[in-house]
């Protein structure tokens, strides 16, 4: 770990330190220390430019939520202390929502979501990053649904022509990384199946898949077998037929104590000229960033974790539509 504090014995070390010392220890001052001074974090809401941008939004979220945990799940990562490490950090967070602010008045609910949070570091700094936090999860536990959060967030922001712009090719910024992953072939393996998927080859599923494959969907839906995954990729790429897929970056791991793993950042950007996972066809321009988790076993794909923003996919549909 060239560049960073020795307190740190590796790259999953790092990245789950630096979190729980931020969020859970309070130590959200760091940011400075931890966070390069323009970094950019792209999520589907949008782009933060900024350390101070993520104090902010830091600040906010813990008013909202002040017993916020962030338990990490797993790190898959890639390169080295002289090129830059890129991780995908997926997290399990636990939250009671017990002050005012984005998320509407206090309700006292408690909260299970996922994020999967792609950090590029360096000399002990992460200085570009993408994030997809689980909203669908954490609106249907607040009693919201997506569409409904989306529609009151435009409406409280001035409308479609006001509003604040989601993350797409034309609102995104470039960043200091340029990676691409790594070449381990199980990261190889996952992209081969996600194209497939996205040609419409669904009768893969039952070659590449593990038949108790378990898969956690947005919206913090669990399915089991390969009826669930089907059913799952089947209505994402119904929904946007001819919406390009790419496949961002990948990564591939195998450690020790560990099955084999890949970690996947993917895009669709097109029209929603299908009926699928967000109701009738509308004709709207929609990108939706996707990232994907998933470990191997001996017959195939076992585990899954997907991650889509599904407020920022139904705010990109109702500016357009109404």
């Amino acid at each position: 770990m060239q560049g960073f504090d020795p307190k740190f014995r590796d790259l999953p070390d790092y990245i789950i330190g630096i979190t729980k010392e931020i969020w859970e220890d309070r130590q959200i001052a760091t940011l400075r220390q931890y966070y390069a001074p323009t970094l950019p974090v792209r999520s589907p809401p949008g782009v933060v430019i900024g350390n101070e941008g993520v104090i902010a939004a830091t600040m906010a979220t813990l008013a909202e939520f002040p017993d916020r945990t962030l338990l990490g799940e797993d790190v898959i990562w890639s390169g080295d202390a002289a090129s830059g490490f890129l991780s995908s950090h997926r997290l399990l967070s636990t939250a009671t929502h017990l002050g005012d602010g984005a998320y509407g008045a206090a309700t006292g609910k408690t909260l299970r979501y996922r994020i999967i949070a792609d950090c590029a570091a360096r000399d002990n700094q992460i200085y570009d990053e993408w994030l997809v936090r689980d909203q669908g999860a954490i609106m249907r536990q607040l009693g919201v649904e997506p569409k409904r959060y989306a529609a009151d967030r435009i409406a409280e922001e001035g409308g479609p022509d006001e509003c604040a712009r989601p993350l797409t090719p034309a609102t995104d910024v470039a960043g200091d990384y340029t990676g691409t992953g790594n070449d381990d072939p199980f990261g190889q393996s996952y992209a081969e199946i996600l194209a497939r998927l996205m040609q419409a080859d669904f009768a893969a599923i039952p070659k590449v898949y593990d038949r108790a494959i378990q898969i956690e969907m947005p919206g913090g839906v669990t399915g089991h077998g390969w009826g669930a995954v089907d059913g799952f990729w089947l209505r994402l790429r119904s929904a946007f037929p001819a919406a390009e897929f790419r496949i961002n970056h990948i990564i591939g791991r195998q450690d020790p104590l560990l099955p084999p793993r890949a970690a996947l950042r993917w895009s669709l950007w097109g029209r929603h000229d299908g009926p699928g996972a967000f109701g009738p066809a509308t004709g709207a321009e929609v990108y939706v960033l996707g990232m994907s988790h998933a470990e191997f076993g001996p017959y195939g794909l076992r585990r899954e974790w997907v991650l889509y923003d599904e407020t920022a996919i139904w705010k990109q549909i109702l500016m357009q539509t109404g």
